[in-house]
C-alpha cells in the first residue's frame, strides 16, 4: 500500500535531479489529463518531458510508481496550502471559514485528479483510510470543529464531512448524476451549517 506524504518535505535532491523530476511529473500530469491514467507510458512521458526514458525509469521505477508520484506531488501542494498557506484555507481565518475553505479546496483537488484518486482508493475496503493523508485531513478538521463546537464528537464529525468526498462517490455524483462542482460545494456548505455556532441557547 502506498503512503502519501504527510506534512514534512521530500528528501533533498540535486538541482538537476529536482529539475528533471518536475519536468517528468508535469509531463505525466499532462498525459493523464489528456488521455487518462491507463494511457500513461514511460516512453511517452519521457518524450513529453524531453528526457531519456532511462531517466524516467531510474527516477520512478515503473508506470504505477510514476502515476502515484503525480498524486503525491499534488498532495504535497494541497497539504502545504491548508497547513501553512494564506487564509482562509491556511492559518489566520475563523475556524468556520477554514472548514469551508478546506472542503472546497479538497473538492477542487479531487476534481483535478478524480481518475487517479479513484484508482488509488480501489482495492481493500479500507484503502482510503490507510493513507497518511486521510488521517491528517481528519485531525485538521477535528481541530477546527472543536473550535466551532467545543464538546462535540469532533473525530466523528470530521469523518462525516470527509465521507462525501470519497473518490467513488464523487465520481458517481459528477459523471452519473451530472452534478456540477458548485452543487457539490453547496451541499458541503449545507452539511457545515449543521454544526451550528457552538453557542448554548438561553
Amino acid at each position: 500500500m502506498r503512503e502519501l506524504p504527510v506534512v514534512g518535505r521530500p528528501p533533498a535532491e540535486r538541482a538537476d535531479a529536482a529539475h528533471n523530476r518536475r519536468r517528468i511529473l508535469r509531463a505525466a500530469a499532462e498525459v493523464i489529463a489528456t488521455r487518462g491514467p491507463e494511457a500513461v507510458s514511460m516512453d511517452e512521458v519521457a518524450r513529453a518531458a524531453g528526457v531519456g526514458v532511462g531517466t524516467v525509469y531510474r527516477r520512478f521505477g515503473d508506470r504505477s510508481r510514476l502515476v502515484y508520484a503525480v498524486i503525491d506531488d499534488r498532495e504535497r501542494e494541497f497539504q502545504a496550502a491548508f497547513l501553512q498557506g494564506p487564509p482562509p484555507l491556511g492559518p489566520g481565518a475563523a475556524p468556520r471559514d477554514r472548514l469551508r475553505a478546506f472542503l472546497h479546496a479538497l473538492t477542487d483537488r479531487i476534481e483535478a485528479q478524480a481518475d487517479l484518486l479513484l484508482m488509488a482508493e480501489s482495492g481493500p475496503p479500507d484503502a482510503r483510510f490507510r493513507d497518511g493523508s486521510y488521517e491528517l485531513y481528519n485531525r485538521h478538521l477535528a481541530m477546527l470543529i472543536r473550535a466551532v463546537r467545543p464538546g462535540a464528537d469532533a473525530l466523528y464529525l470530521a469523518d462525516a464531512l470527509l465521507a462525501p468526498l470519497a473518490a467513488h462517490l464523487y465520481v458517481h455524483q459528477r459523471r452519473t448524476r451530472g452534478m456540477p462542482v458548485e452543487r457539490i460545494k453547496a451541499g458541503l456548505d449545507d452539511l457545515l451549517s449543521g454544526l451550528g455556532t457552538g453557542e448554548n441557547p438561553d
